[in-house]
């Protein structure tokens, strides 16, 4: 139940972000649904071995390269989900910013 609930809420902030965004653009409910569903699968999946196979790179930029990590991950997202769609690299940065402090804000209300 509590992960169904981390879920929805993720999908209302990728909806919220995406409003707020011009350059990113979600269809409707549903498809923020999925493109929570996606960008967990690949945050558990892809993330770490990307992690680990760029550790030097993100130890000399002093950890800025993970957020390089996490737009690539937002931007293989909206290839794999249609109906999710995002113009650029920036705009994919910006978005996975916005998505991770708000997420992280809603996560910590208990």
């Amino acid at each position: 139940m509590k992960v169904l609930l981390k879920l929805l809420l993720n999908a209302l902030v990728i909806f919220a972000a995406a409003y707020v965004l011009p350059g990113v653009n979600v269809a409707t409910y549903f498809t923020a649904v999925v493109v929570a569903i996606v960008l967990g699968l690949l945050n558990v999946i892809l993330k770490p071995i990307l992690v680990i196979l760029t550790l030097p790179i993100t130890i000399l930029t002093l950890g800025l390269f993970s957020l390089v990590i996490n737009t690539l991950i937002v931007l293989l997202a909206s290839a794999l989900v249609p109906g999710f769609e995002v113009i650029s690299f920036w705009w994919a940065l910006l978005f996975s910013l916005m998505v991770s402090l708000m997420s992280a804000f809603l996560n910590n209300l208990k």
